[in-house]
């Protein structure tokens, strides 16, 4: 017997069939995000200094600089990760711009390669504006501003990448996360914590107000907080208390992001809740270190139990999930295939738990099974099932995939 068939009768003990684990861990796309090849420099200007709070650290070689070359290094991620992907692409990555627009004159023709791209590979795209790392930005403030000029600048901007993002939606029949992130606060105490909420509530108010037309169906909004930012280490304009009362009111999604909270806070914990109130969560899969570090994400305990609560609680149907950290300290294509592959096995351990078993044990009011259950089915061969995914869908298992990046780099990222 192989080891597949010993793990799934092993899962079947405890009323976990792995086969429905395996079809829906393939139906359940993560979103790759672009900017880990390029360290979120982008495609606008030769600087490749993003700015506003985001640095990628490190200075590893083999940063893409151009679409070709980021382009290929995602074809090289993809060919050795199971499953179901996406494309997460940021506003500031247009390839077809030789007129240089700017941000607030963005349109669908300014990224026709990212378009024809995704369509050959049968991908979806979700989307970000780029509310950073321009001159419009340069104080820290973009739709908190005090200057309306500056307000309706990002307004339009944010406005002209929801329509991108529904046209990307409709041109592959998949609808589009558009999700909202601004870098507004100050490094110190600020005398005024109200008025600048106040300004991005209006601001949103007026994104979320435009017509979108035909296409409007294949856009989703969300909105992204965090707790603090380089620079912006007292005061964040967009909290995770702002967003969350904004989200439910307007019923689109919140973005929770596993590295904008506070270490000692369980993201885990927060799902739950607000899924009771908002209609769809966005998943940023990170890794902070001390501080929101954007570190390769591992399958350590925050990131099990935080896919493992997606999973149980049934919000898996309801819940985007993607990528958000960026490392130049080490091979970049090594870095995407390990915090996907990990993100992937975090949702896998999540179909596999034996929930209903732990329900009974729980509303039984019986907890020493409930811990038993737990810390037993730590040690059940999930491993096996992993393996089986990997091999279903023509990709590389654990222990054998390194290679295939270390050519790639001594022959091309070099």
């Amino acid at each position: 017997m192989n080891p597949y068939e010993i793990a799934r009768e092993r899962f079947a003990g405890c009323g976990v069939n792995t086969e429905d684990a395996l079809k829906t861990l393939a139906a359940t796309p993560v979103s790759l995000h672009c900017w880990q090849g390029d360290d979120v420099a982008g495609f606008e200007n030769a600087s490749g200094n993003a700015g506003s709070g985001c640095v990628a650290t490190g200075n590893y070689p083999g940063k893409a600089r151009n679409f070709t070359e980021l382009s290929a290094d995602l074809d090289m991620v993809a060919s050795l990760i199971p499953g179901s992907l996406r494309l997460n692409l940021h506003a500031s990555y247009a390839t077809d711009n030789p007129g240089k627009a700017d941000r607030d004159a963005l349109t669908m023709a300014h990224f026709r390669s990212w378009l024809d791209w995704a369509k050959a590979r049968g991908w979806g795209i979700d989307f970000n504006p780029t509310c950073f790392g321009h001159p419009s930005a340069a104080d820290g403030f973009t739709l908190s501003h005090r200057d309306h000029a500056v307000r309706d600048f990002w307004i339009a901007h944010c406005i002209a990448c929801r329509r991108i993002a529904a046209e990307f939606g409709a041109a592959l029949n998949n609808p589009v996360v558009t999700n909202i992130w601004i870098p507004d606060g100050t490094k110190d105490r600020p005398a005024d914590r109200l008025g600048p909420r106040e300004r991005l509530a209006t601001s949103l108010d007026a994104i979320f107000a435009a017509d979108l037309g035909a296409t409007a169906s294949f856009n989703i909004d969300a909105v992204e907080s965090k707790l603090f930012g380089i620079g912006v280490e007292s005061y964040t304009v967009g909290s995770h208390e702002f967003y969350l009362g904004y989200a439910a009111r307007k019923q689109i999604a919140l973005c929770l992001d596993a590295g904008h909270f506070h270490p000692t806070e369980s993201v885990a914990d927060k799902i739950s809740a607000v899924m009771l109130y908002v209609p769809r969560l966005l998943l940023h899969v990170s890794r902070g270190v001390r501080w929101d570090s954007d570190h390769v994400v591992m399958l350590d305990d925050p990131t099990r139990e935080m896919l493992h609560e997606v999973v149980v609680g049934g919000f898996l149907p309801r819940t985007h999930v993607g990528l958000d950290f960026f490392d130049a300290s080490i091979n970049r294509i090594a870095a995407w295939v390990i915090g996907t592959r990990n993100t992937q096995k975090a949702i896998l351990l999540g179909l596999l738990a034996p929930q209903s078993r732990l329900v009974a044990a729980e509303n039984s009011r019986d907890a020493s099974a409930r811990l038993a259950l737990f810390e037993d089915w730590r040690s059940l061969p999930w491993g096996a099932v992993w393996d089986e995914h990997c091999l279903r869908h023509d990709r590389a298992i654990d222990g054998t995939w390194l290679p295939a990046v270390q050519l790639y780099e001594s022959t091309l990222l070099r």
